[in-house]
């Protein structure tokens, strides 16, 4: 049983030893823990940093893509390196890593094939009152859309089954957190929440320049990740306005009409079809984007069985940086 821990990185020089030296170096029922940094175009020495520590794995990007992009990176150089079970955690040692024990056990107890650690939000003290009620409201949103129960969907504090990680497809360049869970709840993976504690403050957060700018962008993630994965419900919820209305407008004519008294009000016919119309598009648009979900899920199981023979290949035969010592190599030649 392999253990691989990720860190996404982004100009983390300052920071990324502290939260390497927090991490596991061993846990019970894991036989092997290796250790893998998403270098995503850093400008300061965050790769010098992880090789000198002595990190097994480096994915690099030659510019920064994102958190987003990095995560998936992240995942697929695990998977190449014969990863059992993944975790990912932060470069800034946001997360204390004795607890990676306590999100890896209910896998290794087949309980769960997702477990995301919960933070405790309320009594984190670097975390104004603001974020607090904002990250409760958008774990709110998403166990709405993934009608599932984690309390913490930012955290990206979380373990993932081989398996798990094969099946997860992130489509937006903001963040993962989010959609993942959507994903990982509409499509029955098993996932669960654990009580995790959290270290003081070492940088402020890089993922957003205002609360109401990742408001807005987490908002729409999910917004997003629900129309993708139930478009029939979310167009017909759409649709339902525009075809109530319409319909009412036309009793109120037939009203009129019933009366004799329906002369003046033509133009409230048409805007009542017009709004009937409308609402009927939408619909039918839903029904079309229902279709689109069905081929979506059948490409994403030929997918996840592409990923299981391409990851099941010898990993010495993949194009990926697999430790320091081979990167220092081949700068030597």
């Amino acid at each position: 049983m392999k253990l691989i821990i990720q860190i996404p990185c982004y100009n983390e020089a300052e920071t990324l030893e502290v939260a390497l030296n927090d991490l596991p170096k061993h846990i019970d029922g894991v036989d092997e823990i290796e250790y893998l940094i998403i270098n995503d175009g850093s400008k300061d020495n965050t790769v010098e940093v992880a090789r000198n520590w002595g990190v097994d794995h480096i994915v690099s990007f030659k510019q920064n893509q994102g958190l987003a992009k990095g995560f998936v990176a992240g995942l697929d150089g695990c998977l190449r390196c014969g990863a059992d079970i993944i975790v990912n955690t932060d470069a800034d040692d946001q997360y204390k890593g004795e607890d990676i024990e306590k999100i890896v056990r209910p896998i290794l107890n087949g309980e769960a094939d997702i477990v995301i650690g919960a933070r405790p939000i309320d009594e984190t003290e670097h975390f104004s009152y603001i974020k607090k009620k904002l990250q409760h409201l958008g774990s709110w949103a998403v166990r709405r859309a993934s009608k599932t129960n984690i309390p913490d969907a930012p955290s990206g504090f979380r373990a993932l089954s081989r398996e798990a990680a094969m099946k997860l497809n992130v489509v937006n360049d903001y963040t993962y957190t989010l959609e993942t869970i959507v994903q990982a709840g509409r499509e029955n993976i098993p996932m669960m929440s654990v009580p995790i504690r959290t270290n003081a403050e070492l940088r402020p957060s890089r993922l957003f320049k205002s609360i109401w700018g990742y408001v807005k962008k987490s908002m729409l993630t999910i917004l997003r990740a629900y129309v993708m994965y139930k478009p029939l419900k979310a167009f017909t919820i759409i649709s339902i306005p525009f075809i109530v209305c319409g319909v009412g407008i036309g009793v109120r004519f037939l009203y009129f009409m019933a009366h004799g008294t329906s002369s003046g009000h033509v133009q409230s016919l048409i805007l009542g079809c017009t709004l009937i119309i409308i609402g009927f598009l939408i619909f039918i648009i839903g029904v079309l984007a229902d279709t689109i979900a069905a081929n979506r899920r059948i490409i994403q199981d030929i997918q996840f069985h592409v990923k299981s023979i391409e990851y099941g290949r010898d990993s010495s035969d993949l194009n990926i940086k697999r430790d320091y010592k081979e990167a220092e190599d081949n700068e030597k030649k």
